[in-house]
């Protein structure tokens, strides 16, 4: 395989750099896969104490999305929201947003980024913690739909018993939106807020 010539990034050429950028598209393009493969791995029940698997609780949230008429970017931010409890835990919020943030609406990526410190409501007070710590973000135009994520699909997608898509219902979302370009402003919609669709 054909490499740079440097061994110290900043001695590349322009000819070292523009071949690293042709060799890593195949690499960028298989992004949808390695998050897919991610996902899957979260089906191993290594999380104990919840009833279902951290791969459930993420088909859950982004069936419940899908089926409150959801558009693709929040049915794939609801999918991908804890894809980064197997890497980060500490901060899996935040990891997850920077996985979806150069692919999806500014909106979302915001909210998957948030939603830890807003789920805190549901459990903070049983640690001694303060629930209301999402209150800081009150003045925040996503305010209301980080609100709404955790409360309609996030917190209450941890159900045995609710009937959910599999994982390969999802996959073509997952391939559309990852196959886009890299914060495309006609996706990343800079500054619009919209929120979640209207429950019926």
């Amino acid at each position: 395989m054909k490499t740079v010539e440097f061994v110290q990034m900043k001695d590349g050429t322009k000819a070292d750099y523009e071949l690293l950028a042709e060799l890593e598209k195949p690499y960028y393009a298989l992004t949808a896969d390695r998050l897919l493969e991610e996902l899957r791995k979260q089906d191993d029940g290594a999380v104990s104490g919840y009833k279902i698997t951290r791969m459930e609780h993420a088909l859950q949230c982004a069936t419940r999305a899908y089926r409150d008429g959801a558009d693709i970017d929040w049915v794939v931010g609801a999918l991908l929201h804890d894809i980064g409890d197997g890497l980060a835990p500490q901060n899996h919020d935040r990891f997850a947003a920077e996985v979806v943030r150069p692919f999806v609406r500014e909106e979302v990526a915001w909210v998957v980024e948030h939603h830890g410190i807003f789920q805190v409501l549901y459990f903070g007070h049983h640690y001694g913690w303060d629930r209301n710590a999402r209150e800081q973000f009150k003045d925040h135009p996503s305010f209301q739909a980080c609100s709404d994520f955790c409360e309609r699909w996030d917190q209450s997608s941890f159900d045995p018993d609710y009937t959910y898509e599999p994982l390969e219902f999802f996959e073509p979302m997952v391939r559309q939106v990852f196959a886009r370009k890299a914060y495309d402003p006609e996706v990343i919609r800079e500054g619009h807020a919209e929120g979640l669709p209207v429950q019926v």
